[in-house]
């Protein structure tokens, strides 16, 4: 669907829990004054709102949403509608307990908090249409409402009698017989033979937990019962009437779903972003956020929405730090540089009472506009109002960073060279952090995903092999392109099977090498690596795989226990293009200079020529003009020299230097 089809300029505002304070109509009626002053134009209502749609078994009230709705777009704010699935009333939970989930330890839960329901419970999913249908019914025509906001966050799993029945039947249908599930999740160890579907259960610390098979298949299972629970929301939307687009929020490095099944279903992709600003440099959390927009960015290859974000301090992190002065600008510009066409936050008010009353907000419990926040909450408005051009571009991306869920479930339950922390999000960061020095755009593709168009693409840690990916990357390389792929990888199929012969599996052609053993290396301990004499000596930990060279050269070697000059980093040609295999989870230094020196000797064309030290570059396309957003999340201005034939659209530019915390976009005609 066409990003224009919602919005023609950038979404800014955030959730309103306006039921809250119905009992007030005058800080209603401030609100939407302050809402104008901050230039906010879309407000999304009704996330947590069914105890007050609803709030007896068949007895709607939507009287007071429609009258905010009404209000809100009298006064030029749009609306995006949330279905209220993600917290189920009181009523709902005592008349029909079957709604409430049952934990790995097959107790059911009590009524509280959200997200405590069974997606599987045919009381719960008709309830969930009726409410829906209601507000499609009421707001499928009208004009204020631009998106439709599909539950909250979705997450959790449920135990219960249902979901096993569920769960039983998504087996057969995958297996068709039991025979074929017997040997996919290789049952005769430990005797684990199954006779009959029937006997299969979900895995629990009170039972099964050994059986690697039984843990990934039910995890996919929990994605795709989530993911058929949203696509009945849909569908009873779809059948009221509403034609407008569908978005549901995800989280930063989630692992309970495999956002990228959900994301088939949607229209646009939209996250919650509340990085851990000031816990160390805001240099770092911004590369370490940069990868979770471009992730979500790439799994519909559109902009995206951040649906949620912080105007302020958070309530729920270990240490709850405010934002410092022009970093709510800077962090909100980051997201609209890696492809974001909004800037929303949670929430506009603060509420009184709850979980969440000490949230940062828009409006504080003050209610004044003499405030920082406010005040910079209204600049940020301002210079989305100023953006407006970029609002619906593309991001463009040479590179590729292969990231996959299915993998990361699979390889950190298998007790295999390291239990106590494999950190594949850090091994996916650490070539995403450099290839983003290198000046590059950045794509966080799944396996599932093509790989055309891209010059480089790296597999960290693809422990499983599946839906072809070797066979792709066989021709990714063979058509030209450059493969950079590391230790721990190819070693198992899609059902958690270690692969015969060698490995990485179906590649070790392509790479010139074949795996032999991997040294896992105690926490703390460290081993080197080096190209040689007088080269730089790098470090490495966690994991090293030993390999035998079949036709690929070496280029750094180990100089550390028994395996000292034993290849470290390998490169082989093969087709038109090149693979390298890093063999050990090395020390950030060496992927820096790696890629960069990389990049020197391809033909990857870096956004700009050159970027000081401490600066960040990121760009957008539409078909006549790139944008060039350069920030800085430093608290020292530093010198940039312009980019050629670029004029400022953005930003203090003083003196040719980036303020410290600041942002500047450049937009230049494109050749």
């Amino acid at each position: 669907m066409e990003r224009q089809s919602i919005s023609n300029q950038f979404i800014y505002g955030g959730d309103y829990n306006s039921e809250q304070w119905l009992d007030r109509p005058d800080i209603l009626a401030r609100d939407l004054e302050m809402m104008q002053k901050a230039r906010i134009n879309t407000v999304t209502l009704g996330v947590f709102s069914w105890s007050t749609l609803e709030p007896e078994e068949g007895v709607f009230r939507l009287e007071w949403l429609k009258e905010m709705v009404d209000n809100l777009y009298a006064h030029g704010i749009r609306v995006i509608l949330a279905t209220p699935s993600g917290a189920r009333p009181r009523w709902l939970a005592e008349k029909y307990p079957e709604v409430l989930r049952v934990r790995e330890n097959r107790v059911r839960s009590l009524y509280g908090e959200r997200h405590n329901h069974c997606y599987t419970s045919p009381v719960y999913r008709q309830k969930v249409r009726i409410i829906n249908q209601k507000l499609a019914q009421t707001f499928k025509d009208h004009p204020a409402v631009i998106l439709w906001h599909i539950s909250n966050e979705y997450s959790g799993e449920c135990h219960c009698p249902l979901c096993q029945a569920a769960f039983r039947r998504w087996l057969k249908q995958r297996y068709q017989t039991i025979d074929a599930l017997n040997h996919a999740w290789w049952t005769t160890f430990w005797s684990h033979t199954y006779t009959s579907f029937d006997q299969v259960e979900s895995p629990s610390t009170l039972g099964d937990s050994g059986l690697h098979g039984l843990s990934l298949d039910w995890m996919r299972f929990v994605t795709a019962q989530t993911t058929d629970f949203m696509c009945e929301e849909i569908r009873a939307l779809r059948q009221a009437g509403a034609t407008q687009p569908v978005t549901t929020n995800f989280m930063e490095d989630y692992i309970g779903l495999n956002y990228y099944e959900l994301a088939r279903e949607i229209d646009v992709v939209s996250w919650d972003s509340y990085p851990l600003w000031r816990y160390q440099s805001d240099s770092r959390t911004a590369l370490n956020t940069g990868m979770q927009h471009d992730m979500m960015r790439t799994m519909k290859h559109a902009p995206f929405l951040l649906m949620e974000s912080s105007p302020s301090s958070l309530n729920w992190q270990p240490v709850s730090k405010l934002k410092k002065p022009g970093l709510l600008l800077n962090a909100s510009l980051h997201a609209v540089a890696h492809g974001a066409d909004s800037v929303q936050y949670f929430q506009i008010r603060q509420g009184r009472g709850g979980f969440e009353k000490f949230h940062g907000a828009v409006i504080d419990h003050y209610g004044g506009e003499d405030t920082r926040v406010f005040r910079e909450a209204t600049q940020t408005g301002q210079a989305l109002q100023a953006l407006a051009c970029v609002a619906g571009s593309q991001v463009s991306a040479q590179a590729a960073v292969l990231w996959d869920t299915e993998s990361r479930w699979a390889m950190e339950r298998a007790r295999g060279p390291r239990n106590e922390g494999l950190f594949y999000h850090e091994a996916v960061f650490k070539s995403y952090q450099a290839l983003r020095k290198c000046r590059l755009n950045v794509d966080l593709v799944q396996v599932e995903q093509p790989l055309d168009g891209y010059r480089l693409v790296v597999v960290p840690m693809l422990y499983m092999f599946r839906a072809g990916i070797e066979e792709r990357l066989r021709q990714f390389v063979q058509n030209g392109g450059t493969l950079v792929m590391t230790y721990w990888s190819g070693i198992v199929n899609e059902s958690d099977l270690c692969h015969l012969g060698g490995t990485p599996h179906g590649l070790t052609d392509l790479l010139g090498l074949r795996s032999e053993e991997i040294d896992a290396l105690c926490t703390g301990e460290v081993h080197h690596f080096t190209a040689g004499p007088g080269a730089p000596l790098y470090t490495c930990r966690n994991l090293c795989d030993l390999v035998r060279l079949q036709g690929a050269q070496p280029l750094m070697t180990y100089t550390d226990d028994f395996y000292k000059g034993y290849p470290a980093l390998t490169v082989h040609s093969y087709g038109k293009g090149t693979a390298y295999y890093l063999c050990t989870d090395a020390e950030e230094a060496f992927y820096n200079d790696f890629y960069r020196e990389m990049v020197s000797r391809t033909d990857l064309s870096p956004i700009l020529p050159h970027l000081p030290e401490g600066l960040e570059v990121s760009s957008r396309q539409d078909p006549e003009n790139e944008y060039i957003f350069v920030q800085n999340f430093t608290d020292e201005a530093i010198a940039l020299p312009a980019p050629a034939d670029a004029a400022l659209l953005f930003g203090d530019f003083s003196e040719g230097k980036v303020q410290g915390c600041s942002t500047v976009v450049f937009r230049q005609k494109r050749s």
